[in-house]
């Protein structure tokens, strides 16, 4: 069996395949099944790369934008306009041609860059959720977020990924053709210890993980909300259930939209190693990966263009400058430490602003 092929999605009596260096020309999914998958990528990549440079072009143009907990929203834009970028277009392509004609090295590249990338917006996303609950949850813990906390933090996440990304280069796991042989990633079909040794270690640190760390921290967000505002109509406050809503609901989304992009990906590994001999269909060892790509178009939706304030600067700069915000431009979503003491006697403005900044 050579290096280019999928056993694992492969027809028990399989027609001519070439098997070049230069391409990988498959005959398992019908030429209008291509065609819809890049016509479905197309806009999917339009859709990333929109919205991910007005979120870069938005926090660049206004520099008070440039806060501690904002520096993770713009790690997050160009890790996903990257994905869209060296993922998204690359398969809307290969996809109008029909197979992955475009070389075993771009392959590689292609497998690399969507692993790297793809990593880092979620780990960029745990990172965000472990702040919030820092600053929301634990005011005097003095862990107070500064510019250079953030970066460091950042500067860990990159290089952290980086690792798990460089492995399979260096035949920890390996990249390669997946499910309908027009896009590439993990080598998920191979036979070998090697590669479950890696595919476990990586389901474990990169998905299980910052899915318990993401859940654990805004399920205490909440409950410290929640407290907080019930603590005001006690002292005869102003509620601000309305806000809490709001938050919950940003919050809920958040979680179903990393589970929706990463989920299924993670559960095919998962498959992979339980069970090696089970037969996958071209089009179901495809779609995972395709859910992954996704990710790049709500994430600016979700924490960036959700808040009222970042959509008037948004349609300021698209509009070229002739919408003016109803809100000044110096805007910044610093959270502010509370204590003790100040959450009675400013508790209705406390509640307010955390409602405001916590989903972004």
């Amino acid at each position: 069996m050579d290096s280019y092929s999928t056993p694992w999605i492969s027809d028990p009596h399989p027609s001519s395949v070439q098997t070049g260096v230069e391409t990988a020309a498959p005959t398992i999914f019908p030429r209008v099944g291509y065609s819809i998958l890049s016509f479905l990528m197309f806009i999917n990549t339009v859709l990333s790369v929109f919205n991910n440079s007005l979120v870069i072009t938005v926090m660049l143009k206004n520099p008070a934008l440039l806060q501690p907990m904002n520096i993770f929203i713009l790690s997050l834009a160009v890790s996903d306009l990257m994905i869209g970028l060296c993922g998204s277009l690359v398969v809307t392509i290969t996809n109008y041609q029909g197979s992955f004609f475009i070389g075993h090295t771009a392959c590689v590249f292609q497998g690399f860059a969507v692993n790297y990338f793809g990593l880092v917006s979620l780990c960029t996303l745990t990172l965000l959720a472990y702040e919030r609950y820092n600053v929301v949850c634990k005011p005097r813990a003095g862990l107070k977020l500064i510019m250079r906390r953030s970066v460091i933090g950042l500067l860990f996440v990159w290089i952290f990924c980086l690792f798990w990304a460089v492995a399979p280069l260096f035949g920890w796991s390996s990249y390669g053709p997946e499910g309908v042989q027009t896009s590439c990633s993990l080598s998920w079909e191979e036979r070998s210890w090697n590669n479950y040794s890696y595919l476990i270690l990586y389901t474990l640190f990169c998905f299980i993980f910052p899915v318990a760390v993401i859940i654990y921290c805004y399920s205490k967000v909440l409950t410290s909300m929640n407290k907080l505002n019930r603590s005001v109509e006690l002292q005869g406050g102003r509620s601000s259930q309305k806000e809490n809503d709001h938050a919950t609901s940003m919050v809920l989304a958040m979680i179903i939209a990393f589970f929706v992009c990463w989920l299924p990906y993670t559960a095919l590994s998962v498959v992979v190693v339980v069970d090696p001999e089970l037969y996958i269909p071209p089009l179901v060892a495809t779609m995972p990966m395709y859910f992954a790509k996704t990710s790049p178009v709500y994430n600016p939706i979700i924490y960036f263009l959700s808040n009222k304030q970042f959509r008037d600067l948004a349609l300021e700069v698209l509009s070229c400058g002739r919408y003016i915000p109803h809100v000044p431009t110096s805007v910044s979503i610093n959270m502010r430490t509370l204590n003790r003491k100040s959450q009675l006697t400013s508790s209705s403005r406390n509640v307010s602003t955390h409602s405001k900044v916590l989903p972004l």
